[in-house]
């Protein structure tokens, strides 16, 4: 009997342990009862913001966000959400922390690895949130301002959003740089890197944890991967962030390129931070991850000039279809009705100024629809003309399932481009401009994508806005699938100085499967 009882009582603790819900009773229904699941906020999340820039006259904004009435906390406790600085890897001989450095041949991941670990001159929380549905701004000014690691948990976790922004006004990276702060993984696709002499690429890795993260770096060109590449083995130590020149890991420069970012141990933050010596500077977020179709969602109606880098990872080739989503339909651009991809290796081609002076969205899909090969992609969008240009980058996005989040807008310049990329499935969305950081009453609205076609607008804003607000964009149950981009627009001196943030679902529920003792795991 005592053999029995403790039998019972060693499975009932392992249901517990295993399901974190297993119940004390019996289920009705013995053991035939249903099994369903259910959708349950995030308990806790993290972000990780690179270092902004080394420019001795750019400032940066960093928003934080976390949508209202998303969740509590499973103790029932409020919760935090906060920014930390993080230390830096300087690379031996650079005294920039790793920005601005000579370049190298084929030594920057090795210096990297080797560069002493410089401790945050300050480790009080950045933007830390106090209460949900209202942002949080805080400045810099300081060229040596570091990466930023932290976690939300409790009510904040879910949708938790920073926004990087960051004004250059003059200089080599003159611009508008703009970044969602990144969520860790162990795997991250750039397509759209360079290692061009007119182009000075960093890749930022950020490690978020209490345990050192080891990662390679590959690069593919037009003939596949890089030759002299050494971007093997790069050491980055907790909570701490290390930058690497691309054009250091390879001898051979290349205009159109494709970088792997991959953690062997650990996990990591990536994002590039791009800089032309005529088109100014942005950040490369990491792209969706790669499958058989994509969408690029957010070409600015001036556009001047778009560029399109894709890239098949996968052991197969790839021809996709390649059309644009405009606001009346689906069209094929002039001269590009297919685009094949050999595997491994990156393919561009420049689409001029597809546009036209609508706004649009372009939809990449496998020209045959048994095709299974994945494929990755970006764009670089140029506004204006001569010396009066700057660059933007969209990559492949997710699409929006639930809800995602867009923080520092302000008053002017801000447009939202919403996408439903297959024809005959609508979609509508409900976008909702939160309370402003320094007042405001939140506004909804919401608007309807007929399928297959782009919409651009200029969002809700708050009444009585102060400061800045976030957007959040939920489709309605039922709506056909739906991308979204959000673009800032700050000119500086005649400069078009913008960027373009794509707006991915910020998986802030996960679906959970019910769980109940179940008896019949002690008989035959």
């Amino acid at each position: 009997m005592k053999r029995t009882m403790m039998s019972l009582i060693g499975v009932a603790a392992a249901l517990a342990a295993v399901t974190g819900v297993a119940a004390v009773a019996a289920p009705d229904g013995g053991r035939d009862a249903p099994r369903g699941s259910s959708r349950l906020p995030v308990q806790r999340s993290a972000l990780l913001c690179p270092a902004p820039t080394s420019s001795e006259v750019g400032e940066t904004a960093y928003t934080a966000f976390a949508p209202k009435g998303a969740a509590a906390g499973a103790d029932g406790k409020k919760g935090t959400a906060e920014l930390r600085p993080a230390g830096t890897v300087r690379a031996a001989g650079d005294g920039a922390g790793g920005k601005g450095g000579k370049k190298g041949k084929g030594k920057g991941a090795a210096d990297a690895a080797a560069g002493q670990t410089v401790a945050p001159r300050d480790t009080k929380p950045v933007v830390p949130l106090q209460e949900a549905g209202k942002p949080v701004i805080a400045t810099t000014d300081k060229p040596d301002a570091p990466a930023l690691v932290g976690s939300a948990d409790g009510m904040f976790a879910p949708g938790w959003t920073v926004q990087q922004t960051t004004s250059v006004a003059a200089g080599a990276g003159r611009g508008l740089l703009g970044l969602s702060c990144t969520t860790p993984d162990t795997t991250f696709w750039f397509p759209g890197v360079s290692t061009a002499t007119d182009r000075q690429d960093y890749v930022h890795l950020t490690n978020p944890d209490g345990v050192p993260a080891v990662v390679d770096l590959e690069l593919h060109g037009k003939d596949g991967s890089l030759a002299g590449s050494a971007g093997e083995d790069i050491s980055v130590p907790p909570h701490t962030t290390v930058p690497v020149l691309l054009s250091t890991l390879t001898t051979t420069p290349t205009t159109n390129a494709s970088l792997h970012v991959v953690a062997r141990e650990g996990r990591v933050g990536a994002a590039v931070q791009a800089s032309d010596g005529k088109l100014g500077s942005d950040w490369l977020p990491p792209a969706a991850d790669p499958a058989p179709g994509v969408v690029l969602p957010g070409i600015p109606k001036d556009a001047t000039s778009v560029r399109l880098v894709a890239l098949a990872p996968g052991e197969s080739d790839a021809d996709l279809k390649v059309q644009l989503a405009t606001p009346t339909g689906l069209i094929t651009p002039a001269g590009l009705e297919s685009l094949h991809l050999k595997s491994g290796m990156t393919t561009a081609v420049d689409l001029k100024d597809l546009t036209k002076g609508e706004a649009g969205s372009l939809v990449l899909t496998p020209s045959d629809s048994d095709s299974k090969a994945p494929v990755t992609a970006a764009l670089r969008v140029t506004r204006g003309k001569g010396a009066k240009q700057e660059m933007a980058f969209i990559p492949a996005t997710r699409p929006v399932e639930k809800r995602a989040t867009a923080a520092d807008n302000r008053d002017h310049g801000s447009t939202l481009s919403l996408v439903a990329p297959e024809k005959g499935k609508d979609a509508k969305v409900k976008v909702t401009a939160s309370a402003g950081s320094g007042g405001g009453t939140p506004v909804s609205k919401t608007y309807t994508v007929k399928g297959g076609r782009s919409l651009d607008v200029e969002p809700p804003r708050p009444q009585g806005l102060k400061g800045t607000y976030a957007l959040t964009v939920e489709p309605e149950p039922g709506s056909g699938p739906v991308y979204a981009a959000r673009m800032l627009a700050r000119p500086q001196g005649g400069v078009p100085a913008f960027t373009v943030q794509p707006l991915p679902d910020d998986r802030g529920s996960v679906l959970v499967p019910a769980a109940g003792q179940d008896l019949s795991v002690l008989t035959d």
